[in-house]
C-alpha cells in the first residue's frame, strides 16, 4: 500500500466510543477553565495584583487550557475517567486555600457569602460561557484533525464509518451548534426596520469566505493527492461547503418563519428527514450509492453524504438558534443564571431520554445525520454549555471571596442598575488589561483564521512526517508545537488588536 492508502485506511472503518466516555471528556475543558481562574485569583491573593507579563500569561493559558487536552486524547486516554476527578480535586484544593486565607482576613460567615453571591448582579452584555464553548470547540477540533493521524490518538475517538459516536463526530455537530449561537438572527433579536430580503442578501454575501475556503481545500487536496476519507463527505464536498450551505438555508427559513419558532422548524425537519430515511431507499443510497462512486454518474451520487446530511445539520443549526435566543435573554443576576442552569440541565435530561428512545430504532450516524445524531449533538452540546455556565458561576463566587480579583473571559460583578453607579465591583481598566492577556479572547477574535491555520498546518505536517509510525514522545512534541504556534499567532494578533475579517 502507498503512504496515501495507508493513511486513508488508518482513519477508515471505525465505530466510535461510548457516550459515557465522551461525557467524561466534555468535563475537561470547563475544569481546565476553572483551574486557570482559581490560579489567577490565588496569585492575586498572594501578590495583590494580577499576572502582568504577557509571556507568562500565554504560557499559563497554554499549559492549563490546552496542554491537558492534548495529553487526554493521546497518551492519557486510557485514564480519561480519572483525569476529571484529579482536576476537580486540584481545583477543590486551590479553592480551599483561597477560602481559608480569605477567611482569616475577614471573618464573614459562609452563609453570608452565599447570600451575597445569590444577590450579585452580573454584566448582562456578555455571556462568557458562549465564548468559551465556541473557542474550545475550535481548539478541540484543531487538536483532533492532526492528532487523528498519529497512532497515539485512540481509534475510537475518530469519526465512525457508518454508525457510532466518535469524539470527532460530535465535534462536527458542535461546530454547527457554536456557529448558530452567535448567528445574526440571534444577535439581532429586536425587530429591525430593514426588509427581510435585504438581510437575507447580506447573509448570502457573508458566506463567500466559506465557499472560497471550500474550493481552496478541494483544489489543494486533489492537486497534491492528499489522503482523504471519501465516505466522510464525498468526492468533492467538504465541511466548509456544509457550513456555508447550512447557514444560507437557515437564513432563508428564518426569513420565512418567526425566529422564536425555530425549534419547531428544526423538529419538523429532523423528523421528516428521519421518516424519509426509514421508509424509502434514501438510507441505502447514502450508505451505498453506486459501488464505484463514479462521479460521472452524477454529482449527487459522488457527494451523497455531504449533500443529504445537510438536512440533519440544518435541523441542528435551527435548534441551536433557539438556544441562542433563549441564552441571550437579559439575565442580570446570579439568581437568574442559576435558574437558567436548571433549564439547561432539564433540557439535557430530556434530550438524553429521547436519544435512548431514538437509538432503539436506529443507531447514531454522522454520515446520515439522522435524528439520533441530531439529538445526541444537541444533548452533549447543551451539557458542555451548562458546565461552562457552572464554571463561570463558581469563579464569580470565588471572586467575591477575594475583593478586587478578576479573571479574563469571566463574568464581571457589577452594581445593580438602580444604584446610580457606573463602575462595578471589578475595575473596568483592570478587566480590559486582563482581556489582553487571555488566550480565550485571542482565539475568539480570529476563530475562522485559527481553524484555517490549523487545517493548513495539519496538511503540512502530514506531508513532511510519517505520522502513523511516530513514537509517543515525538507525537506529543509535534502536537504541542503545532498548537502553541497556532495559539501564539492568535495571541500576537490579539495583542495588536488585529481582526482578520474583511467580509
Amino acid at each position: 500500500m502507498s503512504q496515501k492508502q495507508l493513511k486513508e485506511a488508518f482513519i477508515s472503518n471505525l465505530n466510535g466510543t461510548s457516550l459515557l466516555e465522551i461525557s467524561a471528556g466534555l468535563s475537561l475543558p470547563p475544569l481546565c477553565l476553572l483551574c486557570r481562574g482559581l490560579l489567577l485569583i490565588l496569585y492575586y491573593l498572594h501578590h495583590g495584583k494580577p499576572v502582568s507579563s504577557r509571556k507568562y500569561s500565554l504560557l499559563l493559558d497554554f499549559l492549563v487550557l490546552v496542554s491537558p487536552l492534548l495529553f487526554s486524547c493521546t497518551v492519557l486516554s486510557p485514564f480519561i475517567f480519572f483525569i476529571p476527578v484529579i482536576l476537580a480535586a486540584f481545583c477543590a484544593g486551590i479553592f480551599s486555600k483561597i477560602y481559608s486565607q480569605r477567611k482569616r482576613e475577614a471573618r464573614e460567615p459562609f452563609g453570608q457569602i452565599v447570600k451575597e453571591f445569590q444577590k450579585a448582579c452580573l454584566d448582562p452584555e456578555c455571556i462568557p460561557a458562549i465564548t468559551a464553548f465556541r473557542v474550545y470547540v475550535n481548539v478541540l477540533t484543531s487538536i483532533s484533525i492532526l492528532a487523528v493521524d498519529f497512532p497515539q490518538f485512540p481509534r475510537r475517538y475518530a469519526k465512525a464509518e457508518t454508525y457510532g459516536t466518535g469524539v470527532m463526530d460530535l465535534g462536527v455537530g458542535a461546530f454547527i451548534f457554536g456557529n448558530a449561537l452567535v448567528c445574526p438572527e440571534v444577535r439581532h433579536k429586536s425587530h429591525t426596520t430593514q426588509p427581510r430580503l435585504s438581510s437575507l442578501a447580506r447573509q448570502v454575501f457573508s458566506v463567500w469566505p466559506l465557499i472560497s475556503l471550500g474550493v481552496g481545500r478541494l483544489l489543494s487536496v486533489k492537486s497534491i493527492a492528499y489522503h482523504e476519507h471519501t465516505s466522510e463527505y464525498g468526492v468533492h464536498w467538504n465541511f466548509f461547503f456544509t457550513l456555508a450551505l447550512v447557514r444560507l438555508a437557515a437564513s432563508l427559513l428564518l426569513a420565512i418563519f418567526p425566529k422564536h419558532k425555530a425549534w419547531l422548524v428544526a423538529l419538523a425537519l429532523a423528523v421528516l428527514y428521519q421518516l424519509l430515511l426509514s421508509t424509502t431507499s434514501l438510507k441505502a443510497f447514502i450508505l451505498h450509492g453506486s459501488d464505484g462512486r463514479d462521479s460521472r454518474l452524477g454529482f449527487l451520487d459522488a457527494n451523497r453524504e455531504g449533500l443529504l446530511s445537510l438536512f440533519g445539520y440544518l435541523a441542528i443549526y435551527l435548534a441551536s438558534v433557539q438556544v441562542g435566543l433563549w441564552l441571550l435573554q437579559r439575565r442580570g443576576s446570579v439568581r437568574g443564571w442559576l435558574v437558567a442552569l436548571g433549564g439547561l440541565a432539564l433540557a439535557v435530561l430530556v434530550l438524553s431520554g429521547l436519544l435512548q428512545l431514538c437509538r432503539c430504532s436506529e443507531p447514531v450516524s454522522r454520515r446520515l445525520a439522522n435524528l439520533p445524531f441530531c439529538t445526541w449533538v444537541l444533548a452533549h452540546c447543551l451539557l458542555l454549555l451548562a458546565l461552562f455556565v457552572l464554571t463561570d458561576l463558581a469563579l464569580v463566587f470565588t471572586k467575591l471571596l477575594v475583593k478586587g480579583s478578576s479573571v479574563p473571559c469571566c463574568w464581571k460583578v457589577v452594581q445593580p442598575p438602580d444604584s446610580g453607579k457606573k463602575h462595578g465591583t471589578e475595575a473596568g481598566g483592570r478587566q480590559d488589561k486582563l482581556s489582553q492577556l487571555c488566550l480565550i479572547s485571542a482565539i475568539n477574535k480570529n476563530q475562522l483564521l485559527f481553524f484555517l491555520l490549523a487545517n493548513v498546518m495539519t496538511g503540512a505536517v502530514n506531508i513532511l512526517i510519517d505520522t502513523i509510525h511516530s513514537k509517543a514522545a515525538f507525537t506529543l512534541c509535534i502536537l504541542h508545537l503545532y498548537m502553541f504556534f497556532n495559539c501564539l499567532i492568535m495571541y500576537i494578533l490579539h495583542a495588536r488588536n488585529i481582526v482578520l475579517k474583511f467580509w
